[in-house]
């Protein structure tokens, strides 16, 4: 566990960092202005500045809550994580819970920021919401839930009131790196049961809320993709890597990399770790090699399995990146929640998910898999076929024809870029490929226009 002067150190790092970002912005900008306005025509964006106790100072709680992990090792590279290896530009331990420092981090280089509030179509709140919920979740504020947010509240309603009044924070939004169940419990809830009310108040019904899941009614949230280990810098490495998976042979029909399933509860999961338990490593057959593999191999596999239970995958990709890139098609059943962030874990890999509901990915991601394409590129099995009826996940899969299955790989390659957070500070030539922060900046810009 961090020591707390190795903790003050990363948190004075991080406030004197981002605080230099924030003192030259009005020069920049300036500059900005004159040069790509047109560009920038209702693409605007102002950084609301907050205190440091909304952001940077919530740093200093990375292992205050022995019942969580201790996060303070993943705070390195601003979010990213360390590196998987010293020699390595572009794999990290990333810990999703950090997205909200992620795209902080990156939105400081966003090419059309305003200081003027008047001139922007959207104000970012660099506030972090999921780690602040720590507290709240599983500390000593656990009684005090329903205050969540009541203290940014008070700051955008009393400090330069007029740009939260502006628009009745329509045009605001925030990160907020947890399923948007965890913010979401009622007011009215005594004793609170789990989660914060965050999402609940009244006052933030307007913003929107950019989650890691989010639920399927309420018009504030939206979910984007899990961040991955991925995080290319430049062109280069990010066409290395698109060879590597390309060229990668694919020895095993499928894989499925998850724990859970060891209940004697008919359940999803339970299902895909009996037929993997049950199926063997055979010789070679003409029709399973027709389908999943471009030639006969000896010794195929139908089914891989890569146990990651008590969360031992968490922040180390080498465990799964490897049977990923050797699969065809990447099992993704819903596990405590809908959402899995090996979903996008499988796309990097260049392997084709399969989903059990729609609520995995398809009702979620829907500015970065788009709906209208979701068949090209995933295939859906109903969880109730597999469980209660009998289905067997791999002869859905072998019945593929193998020009199918190349051509739907060939498209997971392609939403490739769509899905990962480059690193910050990347080449020219790799900013010009849209990643999953700059598509989500473009959805919050659609669907705030849409409301003003």
């Amino acid at each position: 566990m961090a020591s707390k002067s190795t903790v003050t150190t990363l948190t004075i790092f991080f406030f004197f960092f981002f605080s230099s970002f924030f003192f030259i912005e009005p020069k920049v900008l300036s500059q900005q202005i004159s040069t790509v306005d047109s560009e920038c025509t209702d693409r605007w964006i102002h950084i609301r500045t907050l205190p440091s106790r909304f952001n940077l100072d919530l740093l200093s709680t990375c292992n205050r809550y022995p019942i969580t992990d201790d996060l303070c090792p993943y705070l390195a590279n601003h979010g990213l994580g360390p590196k998987t290896h010293t020699r390595t530009r572009s794999w990290y331990r990333t810990d999703p819970l950090l997205l909200e420092l992620i795209f902080h981090r990156r939105i400081v280089e966003y090419p059309c920021l305003t200081p003027d509030p008047n001139l922007a179509s959207a104000v970012y709140l660099p506030y972090y919401a999921g780690i602040d919920s720590l507290r709240y979740l599983y500390g000593p504020d656990l009684n005090s839930s329903a205050d969540h947010g009541s203290d940014l509240l008070e700051f955008l309603t009393r400090d330069q009131p007029e740009i939260w009044s502006r628009r009745s924070g329509h045009d605001h939004f925030l990160v907020m790196a947890r399923p948007a169940w965890d913010f979401s419990q009622s007011l009215t809830v005594d004793p609170p049961i789990w989660g914060t009310s965050f999402l609940e108040r009244r006052e933030f019904f307007n913003l929107t809320a950019l989650t890691l899941e989010s639920r399927f009614w309420p018009w504030q949230e939206q979910a984007v993709p899990y961040p991955t280990s991925f995080h290319p810098h430049s062109l280069p490495f990010l066409e290395s890597w698109i060879r590597r998976v390309r060229r990668s042979r694919r020895t095993s029909l499928m894989l499925f990399a998850g724990g859970g399933g060891t209940s004697s509860t008919p359940n999803i999961r339970r299902s895909i770790r009996l037929e993997c338990t049950n199926t063997n490593i055979t010789e070679t057959e003409p029709e399973i090699s027709s389908n999943f593999s471009s030639e006969p191999k000896p010794k195929n596999k139908i089914c891989d399995f890569v146990d990651c239970s008590n969360g031992i995958c968490e922040h180390d990709p080498i465990r799964f990146m490897k049977p990923m890139l050797q699969s065809s098609f990447c099992l993704q059943p819903p596990g405590d929640t809908p959402t899995r962030k090996a979903t996008f874990d499988g796309i990097i890999a260049g392997c084709i998910p399969v989903f059990f509901e729609d609520q995995t990915a398809k009702m979620q991601y829907n500015w970065h898999l788009p709906e209208s394409e979701f068949s090209e590129y995933s295939v859906t099995i109903p969880k109730e076929d597999v469980v209660f009826k009998g289905v067997r996940i791999a002869d859905v899969l072998m019945s593929i024809p193998k020009e199918e299955v190349a051509r739907m790989r060939e498209r997971v390659i392609e939403m490739m870029p769509r899905v990962m957070y480059r690193r910050h500070g990347a080449s020219l030539g790799l900013m010009n490929k849209k990643d999953a922060v700059d598509i989500a900046i473009d959805g919050v810009l659609k669907k705030i226009k849409s409301r003003v």
